[in-house]
């Protein structure tokens, strides 16, 4: 009787290196990053879970995030990954991009550097101006990403 392979291994941790985050923006930001950059800007998915968080003044996030994510997109020069929206785990891009949001009113050069990188295009001055003004609404409506 010959012996069973062994299982194949779990996929590599590089992959998806990042913890969830913890905090209710920064979830809710992430859910935007991986709905809308699967299903489009128009995703009701996202539109509910805003109107849930925020309440009548969902609007403002709402549009800002489909603004910055639709700059993402014609800024970037390369493509960039971000997990199905049941991965417990992220991307070192969607990491990055939330850290971005979350600097971009208090430290915009690292804010800048991160978003270049991910975007792999060095001029990142209109997609942090988004960063901040899309940072800006969740603070203003008590979800601060990245604190």
């Amino acid at each position: 009787m010959t012996a069973l392979p062994a299982p194949a291994p779990a996929p590599a941790p590089a992959i998806l290196p990042h913890a969830l985050p913890d905090a209710t923006g920064d979830r809710l930001m992430l859910l935007a990053i991986r709905r809308m950059g699967a299903h489009g800007l128009a995703d009701a998915a996202v539109a509910q879970r805003y109107l849930m968080a925020f309440g009548p003044s969902f609007r403002r996030p709402l549009v800002l995030a489909r603004a910055f994510m639709a700059e993402l997109a014609a800024t970037a020069t390369t493509t960039i990954p971000i997990a199905p929206c049941c991965c417990q785990r992220m991307t070192s891009a969607e990491a990055a991009i939330l850290t971005a949001i979350g600097h971009a009113e208090r430290r915009p050069e690292t804010a800048r550097l991160l978003l270049a990188d991910v975007m792999a295009e060095r001029r990142a001055d209109a997609i942090l101006a988004s960063a901040a003004a899309l940072s800006a609404a969740f603070a203003d409506l008590g979800l601060p990403i990245g604190g």
